[in-house]
């Protein structure tokens, strides 16, 4: 009998513990998801609201020389969970937003025609769950440079989901609202581990840059549920050019 009620109990244990399972799951995979979306949405929406009316702030991060064609040289080429690595340094001269405040939307053709995600400054766990972080102390953007992003592979919106399917010459999109910047990869993601935080030095070692110019590091998570690693991509400015008076419309260019 004793035996009987012990078995019985175990079981009803095994059970709550594999129903609490399932439900952190869910909460992980979907419900995260979910807010990240609305979030992230929401930022989208405040940004261009603030675009529309004008209301462009001074400390958004921006480019000297908006609408010249190339700005950069072409190339081969404080950690987080979602691909942070942080390496001390003189503070941007754009880079003035303040911590948790969204600046820009990216856009990346190669993850889908409807894929933009704004781009928050700042690489905190409760930023990275609003969106795409801006590494401090690196270049603002358009500068300079190294303008360097994270953002989580997977759970929070999944924004980097597709990351290795990064190839070279695929374009990255930002807008700060006043101008376009376009970004060009210069080769497929480079694996790495945590500690490695010369990825956003202003010229990375391992990027095949080897003069100045305005670059652009993507980091986020490898393996797609872990963390042990970073994928890490590199891209250089290719080309700036003004929006519309509203700073919305005119979004960015095919090719």
């Amino acid at each position: 009998m004793r035996v009987r009620l012990a078995v019985r109990t175990l079981s009803e244990i095994c059970l709550t513990l594999g129903a609490l399972i399932v439900l952190f799951v869910v909460y992980l995979l979907y419900w995260t998801g979910v807010r990240a979306d609305r979030a992230m949405d929401a930022e989208i929406d405040r940004l261009q609201d603030r675009w529309s009316s004008g209301a462009v702030p001074s400390g958004d991060t921006g480019a000297d020389g908006a609408g010249s064609q190339t700005a950069g040289s072409t190339g081969t080429g404080g950690t987080d969970r979602a691909g942070g690595a942080g390496r001390a340094g003189p503070p941007a001269p754009g880079a003035r937003t303040p911590s948790g405040e969204s600046f820009a939307i990216m856009y990346i053709p190669r993850f889908g025609s409807g894929w933009a995600k704004p781009v928050l400054q700042g690489v905190g766990r409760s930023t990275l769950q609003r969106g795409l972080g801006h590494y401090p102390r690196t270049a603002g953007l358009g500068e300079p440079g190294n303008f360097a992003v994270a953002g989580h592979r997977r759970t929070y919106g999944d924004p980097f989901k597709d990351f290795p399917r990064l190839r070279r010459g695929d374009r990255v999109v930002l807008t700060d609202g006043t101008t376009w910047y376009t970004y060009r990869v210069d080769a497929r993601p480079y694996r790495t581990l945590p500690s490695d935080t010369a990825v956003i030095d202003p010229i990375p070692a391992k990027s095949g840059y080897r003069t100045p110019g305005r670059y652009l590091t993507l980091t986020t998570c490898d393996p797609e549920w872990g963390h042990s690693h970073r994928l890490i991509a590199w891209a250089h400015l290719e080309r700036t050019a003004a929006t519309s008076p509203d700073g919305v419309a005119g979004g960015p260019r095919r090719g």
